[in-house]
């Protein structure tokens, strides 16, 4: 194979962007500086030069210290630790790679943050010998927080345990216990002795002949990430206007998301002016079409008003445009957050002015927990609304990371103070915290009819039956089939099923976790309504977690709420499945799928347990309505 043809084939392999996380001392830079080493991606004089600073500065005795490798501040090499991100490139013959070696210590966190932005993929290390550490949960709720979608978890330190694979295993099941809590879907896990070299470029280590998986550079080399990107949400924020005589005028930037050919109708936002694109332009020539992440320059047909800071679209599915913004953000400055303070905000190529109006809370990153908060302190991550001069052109950051990203600024030492991702609601559309000002002068207001009055006049005791089990367990049909039956019976009943929920009163939430749980507490909250009113309510919904419908059971009130868990198993849940959405899901057609990609906290101890592969309707039923009656519901 001549040059020409060797450069060309390597400008145009795939290119694989990582980062590195966990806890400190768990073998971070020894893991990146032993690949880079095995690769033989490394200069001669650089091995010389690590041999000689292994001897002056290393941890590994006699060996190399392959952690040299990356820890290039002097502080580094001094405390043993990594404090800066270290940014590496090298090559194999399947792939390029660009690796973030990041920190580890709880102080580092925004360094953390600013390595992974761009990650395709995470490395969590976890150290063999001490396990699960609150930093390794931290940098795991942080890769999820980023929208990273692959986690590779590297169980290092594997020579320190003997090479042991109950210890791997027991690593394996605790991780992916508390992993289920958040939106990762990919998660594969490797043991690895990054010092002695087990499983980190061979398939095959002698210590460890029970792991007949992937080594580690096999797995990045194969780890499928194209379709991660979004090539069907067309964004094209629009960088300058190139006008290099009076006979061209384009449009240059990068392209965002989505794909853009010759011909397509656009829309250029905010203004709303269509046109259709002419040409595309790059260095080496016209192109028909461009997607993530080409630079290009687009002309179009029409002279319409664009500038920088404008979004080129397609007609049919634009982004959102508001003044107001929802987001998570992780504060890097010194200073505390200062809510109502001017900022700058830079989102794509456009700069504004905002203020942060309200801090919603702000998570305990070590437990996933939220705590109320008034501000933010460096490194803290919380939720808050935006409020800004004019309007932006943006999607939500799980949709797309460049569109739903932006950074705030200092708007008077120009300092980066805080990076953020825009969540998926609408603070126009939806109040997400009261003002804390005017809680005080809120209280609930009585009826002048008692509950036991409207007990007596419907001749039946309002209580709530919440129906939880897996889509196609059978909960909605029970539902309405036990609405019928009191209804025939003389009594007043009314069901809130989970889909007709979402059509209406929560249209505007999604399928996270947060949005879950918000579902079910709306829920809970109607059901009280309708039994404050004297009405019993069947609610179907799976309300996945368990700590979601304890709280519903707190708002509805002990003596009146039912569990039921109805129960089948999968082939039954599929048969019954019309839809094909167990199929979809599978298929990764359908992301957050309960019982698939997503988790379902069977109950443990529920009031009614029916399996309803064994019972049929009619009998479940009868189950339901014997407890009504064993209860003094319904006479």
């Amino acid at each position: 194979m001549d040059i020409k043809s060797l450069l060309h084939q390597n400008e145009n392999k795939d290119l694989l962007r990582f980062t590195t996380a966990g806890s400190v001392d768990d073998g971070k830079s020894t893991l990146i500086g032993r690949l880079l080493f095995d690769s033989k991606t490394i200069y001669e004089d650089h091995i010389a030069t690590l041999k000689k600073d292994s001897s002056k500065h290393g941890s590994a005795g006699e060996d190399i210290d392959y952690a040299l490798l990356l820890d290039g501040l002097k502080a580094e090499r001094e405390q043993g630790i990594t404090i800066d991100v270290a940014y590496r490139y090298f090559s194999t013959p399947n792939r390029k790679f660009i690796i973030a070696d990041t920190p580890g210590h709880e102080q580092y966190t925004r360094n953390m943050v600013t390595g992974a932005s761009t990650a395709d993929l995470a490395i969590i290390l976890i150290d063999a010998s001490r396990g699960i550490l609150p930093q390794t949960k931290r940098h795991t709720f942080l890769a999820s927080l980023l929208g990273i979608k692959h986690i590779l978890v590297t169980v290092n330190k594997m020579d320190l345990v003997n090479y042991s694979q109950a210890v791997f295993e027991k690593i394996k099941h605790e991780y992916s216990g508390f992993v289920s809590k958040l939106e990762i879907h990919d998660i594969h896990f490797i043991p690895v002795s990054a010092l002695k070299g087990d499983n980190i470029i061979e398939n095959h280590s002698d210590s460890m002949p029970w792991y007949t998986g992937q080594s580690v550079i096999s797995y990045l080399e194969t780890v499928h990430i194209s379709s991660d990107r979004n090539l069907i949400d067309l964004r094209f924020p629009v960088q300058y206007v190139n006008r290099p005589n009076n006979d061209f005028r384009g449009f240059a930037g990068s392209v965002a998301s989505g794909v853009v050919r010759v011909g397509d109708k656009i829309t250029a936002l905010p203004s709303g002016q269509q046109s259709k694109v002419k040409s595309i332009v790059t260095f080496d020539g016209n192109i028909n079409q461009a997607f993530p992440p080409m630079s290009v320059t687009l002309t179009l047909e029409d002279e319409i008003d664009i500038s920088r800071g404008d979004m080129i679209t397609h007609i049919h599915n634009v982004p959102k445009i508001k003044h107001q913004l929802d987001a998570i953000i992780v504060w890097m400055n010194e200073s505390p957050m200062d809510p109502g303070r001017k900022y700058l905000i830079k989102q794509t190529n456009s700069t504004t002015t905002c203020a942060i109006s309200e801090c919603c809370y702000k998570f305990d990153i070590n437990n996933l927990h939220r705590s109320e908060a008034n501000t933010l302190e460096l490194n803290e991550i919380g939720r808050v609304l935006i409020d800004l001069q004019r309007d932006i052109i943006f999607d939500s950051y799980t949709k797309n990371r460049i569109t739903g990203s932006f950074i705030l600024i200092d708007y008077l030492t120009n300092l980066t103070v805080a990076a953020g991702m825009i969540s998926d609601r609408n603070p126009d559309d939806e109040q997400i915290v009261m003002n804390k000002d005017n809680d005080k002068h809120i209280s609930k207001q009585k009826s002048l009819i008692t509950y036991e009055e409207r007990a007596n006049k419907f001749k039946q005791h309002p209580s709530t039956i919440w129906l939880t089990g897996l889509p196609m367990a059978g909960k909605t049909s029970i539902a309405y089939l036990l609405e019928k039956r009191l209804f025939d019976l003389g009594y007043t009943a009314n069901v809130l099923d989970g889909e007709n929920m979402r059509l209406s009163l929560s249209s505007d939430l999604h399928f996270s976790e947060y949005d879950r749980s918000e579902n079910t507490r709306r829920t809970a909250s109607v059901a009280t309504l309708f039994n404050e009113n004297g009405i019993i309510t069947i609610v179907a919904l799976v309300s996945p977690y368990s700590k979601d419908r304890i709280k519903a059971k707190n708002t509805i009130g002990d003596n009146n709420f039912i569990l039921t868990h109805l129960d089948c198993p999968e082939h039954i849940r599929e048969k019954r499945d019309t839809k094909k959405m167990y199929s979809k899901a599978k298929n990764k057609e359908i992301k957050y799928f309960s019982g698939v990609s997503a988790p379902y906290e069977a109950p443990e101890a529920p009031d009614l347990y029916i399996a309803t592969d064994k019972t049929s309707l009619e009998e479940s039923v009868n189950i339901i309505m014997k407890e009504l009656k064993k209860r003094n519901i319904i006479e």
